[in-house]
């Protein structure tokens, strides 16, 4: 089922009502990722507001979620002697069945969902049609349920829960954030008529017809004996009774509206007709022939619903944003909660998460149009961080003689200011808690426009802040200790020589006078005279958390050493699995993370920021390295690097998060070396696929990242429905002018002859109105087809390559991540399983 956005609060409310002092604690399954962490923290917080009690379980993949539906999910269940109850899930589950995940779906019973709900808040797409339109509870037993068809719960109609639905009988509810209402119309009608389809066996559509045979029977009696009108109408009306029979128990098993209206018109009046129209009426149709009718039926739908699978993976609204819609619908938004939304859609840039899949945001000019295709922010975002603006404006209004923005130099006023303002900051990571020189360095913006990675790099970088004005001795000072002039004119010098060196978007524009002045503009909060963290610090820093760890030292011998023992520990627990679970290492993260989210104090936020800085210093010294060293190979299809060695080797090959990381510096970097050389194929940058080995497990994490094209927009194909659209119009223009010409034609023939032009004028007006709506149709469908053909353009295609390549080869490949393009691979297989990877379409075009 799935809840549309309007009755967000619906369900929340109504678990207000029915919970009491004895009722389970609602368990909340979340993913290791900061969106969803934050959407965690303020669902908890709505719920500590209620009394409600919960417990929280991070989930890191397939494993663990099926682990957490044995051990905390089933005893839940109604069947198993639980009370039922509440599970969330953030993040976590939006791909796969969950009533068989969970293990909701009870086979020695005739109950499902056995009284455990399940919300479900996932930005990942596409959607497992059987939580979105199905996941509803039996409310009668099995014996019950007549005409094989899905049963109805009350106050769901055709998946969808209506205002009158009451909670408490289990079932998984999907949180919809607008795509299902606006996307999945045509997907919701083919599930639905499958669900109410009977299955058709093949051999009933190849075996023999008895009614064929039955019809031949009766042409050879009456071609020997001639009847009368009489004789023939007996013995249609016994004919009729013998054949509605088995009409009639088909319609009844199949419970669908399809076969039985056409069954009854097909069917011979009893009735004496003339032999005129006897000859004129359609010949029954055979019970073979509805059969086969109902297999194409049923195979359009199930075609329907293989297309929208294949379409690729992508993300669409964060699931932090939809938490902070629900307490928005509840009245309880504060600056606490509107922070937490804030960092989970700024996180999203971070990690990749982007329309198109996983993959990197970088800008894309082609000849035909000079729009750009950037990340998440190009396409919902922007809306998305428009309402977020609104919101720091609403909940933080600025005293009258202060600006509403507050600049990169500016301190904090009051030591009781927790304010969220509005900054132009330029893209760099951590410019507030670094040196500049070390923020501008490991800025993946620009360290891949400069070149960073080698010599003449470096220099372009240093003539950049030579041309500023800033010495590299103050720039490489802590930004606290810089000159004070020198930070209330850094913004305005970046303006002034970015476009030299192709860094447009490296600061952005405005002067934050007028709200629509402050478009790409960033957040930042205060705790007073504590710290100043803007969002992308905070971001950056919990990625950080659950990549590397809390600690805070400045030793990668360290932070290996911890993660070989950390990895020794979980290979011991699972000598029994070929592949150990790495959940060991990464849980704990967690739960770190979830306390640094503290909204009083930053203080361990603060203390992570060495762990931030050693995560961006890996990623830099490593990827300069393969692309120093020229270790990206360019396959067929995408290109294709390993990272064997090296003192960073560790944190990569044992945490996923990092390698993602790294694979998004190396792709954007890749991706602005082919825009600059146009050598990118119709100006999209290759895919890329970044594999780190880990020698103590005999495996490689392997990734494949998407081709940088973030809106997912195809503009040459916007160009060409511009041009379809422009043609119909003329047609349509040139057939009314016709149209006009025969109607006055017609008429002045009629006023010559002095006929009645009434009846004539009705008919010409109704067929122009028939040819009319005709034309609008035909648009309509041409248009509903385009999309759909270009809906999944430019998608992550890589969890579906990679399970295919599995099915092709014996390749021994575990995946576990809910990102489904992040695989394992035996050591042995990774060249084999590469060979038939790079067959594969990998990008959907």
């Amino acid at each position: 089922m799935y809840l549309p956005r309007s009755l967000i609060s619906q369900l929340y409310t109504n678990l207000i009502r029915s919970h009491h002092a004895h009722s389970p604690a609602v368990l909340l399954l979340v993913a290791l990722e900061p969106d969803s962490i934050c959407a965690c923290r303020i669902l908890t917080a709505l719920l500590r507001r209620d009394f409600i009690q919960h417990k929280i379980q991070p989930v890191s993949g397939y494993a663990d979620l099926a682990k957490a539906g044995e051990e905390l999910v089933r005893p839940m269940k109604t069947t198993g002697g639980g009370n039922g109850g509440l599970v969330i899930c953030l993040g976590v589950g939006g791909l796969v069945d969950l009533g068989a995940v969970l293990g909701l779906e009870d086979e020695d019973s005739n109950e499902t969902m056995c009284g455990v709900e399940v919300w479900v808040l996932d930005a990942r797409r596409p959607y497992n049609l059987d939580n979105v339109f199905g996941g509803m509870p039996i409310e009668a037993p099995l014996g019950e349920v007549t005409n094989d068809a899905r049963p109805r719960a009350r106050g769901v109609e055709k998946g969808c829960v209506q205002r009158s639905y009451k909670s408490g009988k289990g079932g998984i509810i999907v949180f919809d954030d607008g795509d299902i209402v606006s996307d999945l119309n045509i997907e919701r009608h083919a599930y639905c008529a499958l669900a109410e389809m009977p299955e058709v066996d093949a051999e009933d559509i190849d075996g023999p017809d008895e009614d064929e045979e039955e019809d031949d029977t009766q042409d050879s009696s009456q071609s020997k004996k001639r009847k009368s009108w009489s004789d023939r109408d007996d013995e249609n009306e016994d004919s009729d009774q013998d054949e509605e029979r088995p009409r009639q128990r088909r319609r009844s098993n199949s419970g669908s509206s399809i076969a039985s209206p056409r069954s009854r018109s097909r069917t011979p009046s009893s009735q004496p007709t003339s032999p005129s129209s006897k000859l004129q009426s359609p010949k029954p149709q055979s019970a073979k022939q509805l059969r086969k009718r109902l297999q194409k039926l049923r195979d359009e739908h199930e075609s329907v619903l293989r297309q929208y699978n294949s379409l690729g993976t992508s993300y669409s609204e964060p699931v932090s944003t939809l938490a902070y819609s629900l307490a928005t619908d509840l009245g309880r938004e504060d600056n606490d909660i509107l922070w937490l939304a804030i960092i989970g859609v700024t996180s999203l840039e971070l990690s990749g998460h982007t329309s198109t899949g996983l993959g990197t945001s970088v800008t894309r000019t082609t000849a035909l149009s000079t729009e750009q295709h950037r990340g998440w922010r190009m396409t919902r975002s922007s809306q998305t961080y428009a309402l977020l603006r609104d919101e720091v404006r609403r909940l933080n209004p600025p005293p009258a003689d202060q600006s509403p923005t507050i600049s990169p130099a500016a301190g904090t006023s009051s030591p009781s200011d927790t304010s969220i303002r509005l900054t132009p900051d330029p893209r760099f990571l951590l410019l507030r808690h670094w040196s500049l020189y070390d923020s501008m360095l490991h800025s993946p913006y620009l360290a891949s426009r400069l070149h960073v990675w080698n010599e003449s790099g470096i220099k372009r970088l240093h003539k950049l802040l030579a041309k500023m004005g800033v010495s590299l001795t103050q720039c490489k000072q802590t930004y606290t200790h810089m000159d004070m002039d020198l930070k209330k004119t850094l913004r305005d010098r970046l303006l002034k020589y970015a476009g030299v060196y192709g860094l447009d978007d490296l600061v952005p524009s405005g002067t934050g006078r007028a709200s629509y002045e402050q478009e790409g503009w960033g957040f930042i909060r205060s705790w007073g005279w504590k710290a100043q963290l803007s969002a992308v610090d905070v971001s950056v820093i919990l990625g950080a958390i659950l990549d590397v760890g809390p600690q805070t030292t400045s030793s990668m011998t360290s932070i290996a050493s911890q993660a070989n023992y950390a990895q020794s520990q979980s290979t011991q627990a699972t000598q029994k699995d070929d592949v150990p679970d790495r959940s060991t290492a990464l849980l704990p993260r967690f739960f770190a993370a979830y306390d640094a989210l503290t909204p009083t104090s930053p203080s361990k936020l603060l203390e992570a920021i060495s762990a931030a800085q050693l995560l961006l210093r890996s990623i830099l010294r490593t990827g300069s390295s393969l692309l120093q060293k020229h270790q990206i190979r360019h396959l067929r299809a995408f290109r294709m690097g390993v990272v064997k060695e090296g003192p960073d080797l560790p944190l990569f090959a044992n945490s996923p998060g990092a390698l993602v990381k790294l694979a998004l510096w190396v792709g954007e970097a890749i991706a602005v070396q082919e825009r600059e050389k146009g050598s990118a194929e119709n100006g999209l940058p290759t895919p890329l696929v970044l594999a780190a080995l880990d020698e103590q497990r005999g495996t490689y994490v392997v990734l494949g990242t998407g081709g940088g094209i973030g809106g997912g927009e195809d503009i040459e194909g916007r160009k060409e429905r511009e041009e379809k659209r422009r043609k119909r119009e003329e047609e349509r223009e040139k057939k009314r002018k016709v149209k006009e010409e025969k109607k006055a034609a017609r008429k002045a023939q009629r006023e010559l002859l002095g006929e009645d032009s009434d009846n004539d004028d009705d008919e010409d007006t109704e067929s122009e109105s028939e040819a009319e709506s005709d034309d609008e149709e035909e648009e309509v469908d041409e248009e509903e087809l385009e999309k759909r053909r270009k809906r999944g353009y430019g998608h992550n295609r890589f969890g579906i390559a990679f399970q295919e390549v599995v099915e092709e080869t014996n390749a021994r490949v575990r995946i576990d991540s809910f990102d489904h393009c992040i695989v394992e691979v035996k050591k042995e297989d990774l060249g084999g399983f590469l060979e038939g990877l790079s067959l594969k379409a990998v990008v959907g075009r």
